[in-house]
């Protein structure tokens, strides 16, 4: 797992939400530290960088792994990931409720990840998200710095 950059398909992951609470051992930053970088599955492939990706959380040992984007549309949950009620056009709730069969394992669906090994490159990046203003600034002062020409967009609704 470590040899590969992971994306979500949606904002708003249980981790974020676990980081933001405290609740990741050796861990010092909280939501607002955390900078979104965003990306399609096309992009990805266009350049040739190689992937896999998971019907759900990639550690469970349960999880399925594939690298046909032919299986995307089946292995991942986007009706999870989309139904109403929304946020930036994905649903604002994540957590699994033992009570409702569709809602059993939400939270590992919703985890369903896209990993691109070894790293994924800067012209593959369609923006960033930041939490704030002052995020943005400093964010896009950096990357003016090093002459990255990427945008930086205020995304609140990919926070809790």
């Amino acid at each position: 797992m470590h040899d590969f950059v992971p994306f979500y398909f949606a904002p708003r992951s249980p981790m974020l939400y676990a980081i933001n609470g405290g609740r990741v051992a050796g861990c010092p930053w909280r939501q607002g530290d955390i900078v979104h970088f965003e990306t399609t599955v096309q992009n990805v492939a266009g350049l040739g960088q190689p992937y896999v990706f998971y019907d759900r959380n990639a550690t469970l040992a349960f999880s399925t792994p594939y690298t046909d984007l032919a299986h995307l549309d089946t292995a991942v949950a986007w009706d999870l990931l989309t139904e109403a009620p929304q946020l930036d056009g994905f649903c604002m709730y994540w957590q699994s409720r033992a009570a409702v069969a569709r809602y059993v394992d939400r939270m590992e669906r919703r985890q369903a990840e896209f990993l691109v090994r070894d790293r994924a490159p800067l012209q593959c990046m369609t923006r960033l998200g930041v939490i704030d203003a002052a995020r943005q600034a400093q964010v896009q002062a950096l990357l003016n710095q090093a002459g990255v020409a990427l945008r930086v967009d205020i995304m609140p609704s990919w926070y809790f």
